[in-house]
């Protein structure tokens, strides 16, 4: 059988061609625009926050620039907003999102510059914001989200590296054109392996999932949306390095945990979480960047999730779920 997340997976280098050529011009724009900002704040829920962690994550290792990320609600009740020369990103593929439409309002009543992210043109945050990019993916319905989730991430790291001058951002600039046709030829290479390994964890109820650098931005959407509301499991993500900060005492024999590795600094603990879960029998699932893609790692999240969509597709699949479904969202208003 197939399932409404299927199509909206194979959308996704169309998505982001047509994202790219619509809306380079307005990015670099918008580069330049907060190259000049003393702060900038990056605000998401859900999977749209872990685009903010993994955009923030990837430029603390290039940038020393006063980077921020808060979820709606944490946003908007905040009581110390740096209001001069600051500006906020908003991302939200609704353009409708409770939380993150408070805190955008709140931000304009500070008097910040907004931009929002969305992938629906007629939304509340495309129209009340005091700029807006609108990623070119069609309606996407599959709640944990595919195609809006790759344009979003795509288009932070166009703004966010478009502000460097350095030679290192120009370089992750460079291999970021390269994600359209990798996202491509990953959908087709990485389906089967991912198929079989659905079918090796079907009966499993809980996954960790660890990532060091703008990978942990990628495990806790595995955890939060992939895991939980695709798969439903239960799932926690947490950075690599807070691995002996009480996963430790509670992994075991047989336990899954997933690890994302793409050789940043902090991959060092990665690979020791690794040795240490292997020698006391906890079930190991690694993704290593390096084994599908050459291309700065700093592009890890956008390259590690498609052969994660696959697995959580069929992992649903299996369990007679279908993983773009929902059950209770929705029912709880804000």
């Amino acid at each position: 059988m197939r399932y409404k997340m299927y199509d909206e997976m194979m959308e996704q280098p169309r998505s982001l061609n047509e994202t790219l050529k619509a809306e380079k011009s307005h990015l670099n724009g918008i580069s330049d625009r907060f190259r000049e900002l003393d702060k900038i704040y990056l605000v998401g829920c859900g999977s749209s926050l872990s685009t903010c962690l993994s955009s923030k994550d990837a430029m603390n290792m290039i940038s020393n620039r006063n980077l921020e990320v808060y979820t709606g609600y944490e946003f908007f009740y905040h009581k110390n907003l740096q209001d001069k020369n600051s500006g906020v990103i908003l991302t939200s593929q609704s353009g409708e999102t409770a939380d993150t439409l408070a805190a955008m309002r709140r931000a304009r009543d500070e008097g910040l510059y907004t931009v929002s992210i969305t992938n629906e043109s007629e939304s509340t945050m495309m129209q009340e914001s005091n700029d807006a990019v609108l990623t070119h993916c069609g309606r996407e319905s599959a709640i944990l989200g595919s195609k809006t989730y790759m344009t979003q991430l795509f288009c932070l790291y166009q703004i966010l590296f478009g502000m460097e001058n350095s030679s290192e951002a120009k370089e992750v600039l460079k291999d970021l054109k390269k994600i359209p046709s990798i996202t491509e030829k990953l959908l087709k290479e990485t389906e089967f392996d991912n198929q079989a390994l659905a079918r090796k964890f079907v009966d499993d109820q809980i996954f960790y999932c660890l990532g060091s650098g703008p990978n942990y931005g990628l495990a806790y959407k595995l955890a939060m949306t992939m895991f939980m509301e695709g798969a439903l499991k239960h799932a926690c993500p947490l950075y690599s390095g807070e691995f002996r900060h009480g996963l430790i005492e509670r992994v075991e024999k047989n336990v899954p945990v997933v690890f994302l590795d793409a050789e940043y600094p902090g991959d060092d603990l990665t690979r020791k979480s690794i040795e240490f879960s292997q020698k006391i029998g906890v079930k190991t699932i690694t993704y290593k960047m390096q084994d599908y893609v050459n291309v700065h790692p700093l592009l890890s999240p956008l390259v590690l999730v498609v052969p994660l969509e696959w697995f959580i597709y069929y992992l649903a699949h299996y369990n007679g779920e279908d993983p773009g479904s929902t059950r209770h969202i929705g029912k709880v208003r804000y």
